[in-house]
């Protein structure tokens, strides 16, 4: 398995993985709607830097209308684009998608699985969530900007821990470490948790990723907006990891006023871990491009009406963000008092 792996989305994540498993000897693809990107990539190979260390790839790359060139299907294909684009995605993999063993990988933000599964079918679909962060500001150069342990959990949807799991685990180990999960689904709402506590603040504010969670009225908002992803993910029935090491009984604890300066604590020591980056919303205002809040809070708080839980900030935050037209956000800390308003009374900074 993995002779031949496809990567549609060669943003900062897909190229990173893209560039480091070409450097590890894997044969690789990356396609992609971008054309500077890809263009960049074909003359001058991928540039990767960051905590990955300074490498120049060779990776092989393709625009999508290169695709219909392919002569040789791929054994698995990463779909790694924004939540927005994954239907398309997905189907365009099936065409290139080795027969009948061939499997995809979600390999995004937010919770896709199902859609993906609903193109190319349950039984040819991973799931993969994703602890490492990169970013992305020119063509052809893709940042690592991490340190974390474990870089990826990978599962199948029904929890079972299989051979092709393990293999690919293995494989993307030549990235980061990888370990295989029983518990995607707890993983998936774990990760959309700490999406839902850092994304859309910094896209309003122009905070990065470390700033956002050393700043005391964004810390608490976004623990506010962890701590109801967290009551919507366990209403329907899912048992949440930890986030970034933090359990998740904590954070919802911290929202409700107890214990909070220890959880504060802790999100500042993981801040002041990072070196530097920003959240991909916060990359995406920049662009002036489309967001991906309506599959991060917003699905938080649409998950949340299903099952009664109130998800009064997450609501708050996605209305911020429509208030801007697409490309026309801009970021500042001022987007986020109405949000910090809404903090009790004694968590106002």
């Amino acid at each position: 398995m993995a002779t031949r792996i496809g990567i549609i989305g060669a943003g900062a994540i897909g190229s990173v993985v893209g560039g480091m498993l070409t450097r590890a000897g894997h044969d690789v693809t990356l396609i992609d709607q971008w054309p500077d990107h890809i263009e960049a990539i074909k003359r001058h190979g991928l540039r990767l830097s960051g905590t990955c260390g300074e490498h120049l790839v060779p990776v092989k790359a393709l625009h999508i209308h290169e695709t219909q060139g392919l002569r040789e299907p791929f054994d698995v294909i990463f779909i790694s684009v924004k939540s927005y684009d994954t239907e398309w995605a997905t189907a365009l993999a099936t065409v290139y998608l080795r027969q009948p063993s061939g499997i995809v990988v979600d390999f995004q933000n937010g919770i896709n699985d199902e859609r993906v599964a609903a193109v190319v079918g349950r039984e040819r679909t991973l799931g993969c969530v994703i602890v490492i962060s990169a970013g992305m500001y020119e063509p052809g150069h893709a940042i690592r900007t991490d340190t974390t342990s474990v870089g990826f959990h990978l599962g199948e949807l029904d929890g079972r821990d299989t051979p092709r799991a393990q293999e690919l685990a293995r494989v993307l180990s030549d990235v980061s470490p990888t370990k295989v999960t029983t518990n995607l689904w707890g993983q998936r709402w774990s990760k959309l948790a700490v999406n839902c506590m850092g994304n859309a603040i910094a896209g309003l504010s122009g905070l990065g990723s470390a700033e956002l969670r050393l700043e005391p009225g964004p810390r608490r908002v976004a623990i506010q907006l962890g701590a109801e992803a967290i009551r919507v993910g366990r209403a329907h029935g899912h048992t949440i990891e930890p986030l970034i090491g933090i359990e998740a009984q904590r954070i919802v604890d911290a929202a409700e006023g107890r214990a909070l300066a220890g959880v504060e604590a802790d999100l500042a020591a993981e801040a002041k871990r990072r070196t530097g980056g920003r959240p991909s919303l916060l990359q995406d205002v920049m662009k002036r491009r489309r967001t991906e809040v309506d599959f991060l809070n917003g699905h938080v708080s649409a998950e949340g009406r299903k099952k009664g839980v109130p998800t009064p900030f997450n609501d708050a935050i996605v209305a911020a963000v429509h208030a801007h037209p697409v490309g026309q956000l801009t970021p500042s800390l001022k987007n986020l008092d109405p949000l910090i308003a809404m903090l009790p009374k004694e968590q106002r900074p």
